[in-house]
Parts: structure tokens; C-alpha cells; sequence
């Protein structure tokens, strides 16, 4: 898995802001994570020019509205829906790449 892990993100550092947007969106984000991408806040401000945090500085580089993650949140609730009535296990991590591909594999393809 986490061969993986480095393979999506090689090449493409943005995708993992992307992917930590998505589940923070959907409060699946955890806590070093979250503290990692906050203390990284100033270096992300220096390299895009917005002094903002690091979810609004995703949000504008992608060009993103601001009721994306309300709309995440209710696909995500009908993914858990869909996997609790197909006995499915939860993946977050599965989803958000999902929903990356269908959504945005257009800027992030090779």
C-alpha cells in the first residue's frame, strides 16, 4: 500500500493537498496529518502567494466553490450508505482517489 501511496503522489505533490482537502472535508483527515499541513501553511503561502490556510490556498489554486466540501460530504454519505448495505468495508483513502479520478483525473494524468 504504501508503494502505492508513492506512486500516486510522485510527480504531482499537489495531489496529495488535493487528497488532504478531500478528507478533511469529510472528517477523515487525522490529527498529524492536519498538524503537518498547518505548520507547512507558511511555505505553501511563499509558493503560491496567498497568505491563507492551507485548505483556502487548495481551494483557490484549483479554482474550487466554496460549497465543495458540503457536496463532498453528502457523496461521501451515500458512499458509507452504499457500502453498509452491500456489507462493504469503508476505505476513505478509496474514496478520495475515486472521487479525485472522476473529478479532477483529468488535471493529474500522465
Amino acid at each position: 500500500m504504501a508503494n502505492t501511496v508513492v506512486d500516486r503522489y510522485q510527480s504531482r505533490p499537489f495531489l496529495r493537498l488535493l487528497d488532504s482537502y478531500i478528507l478533511d472535508a469529510i472528517g477523515q483527515l487525522g490529527d498529524e496529518p492536519r498538524k503537518s499541513l498547518e505548520t507547512m501553511q507558511p511555505r505553501f503561502a511563499k509558493i503560491f502567494g496567498i497568505d491563507q490556510p492551507w485548505q483556502e490556498i487548495v481551494r483557490a489554486q484549483m479554482e474550487l466553490p466554496d460549497s465543495l466540501p458540503e457536496q463532498i460530504r453528502m457523496i461521501w454519505a451515500g458512499y458509507l450508505l452504499h457500502a453498509q448495505q452491500q456489507g462493504q468495508p469503508v476505505s476513505p483513502n478509496e474514496f478520495v482517489e475515486q472521487f479525485v479520478n472522476e473529478n479532477f483525473g483529468f488535471i493529474f494524468d500522465h
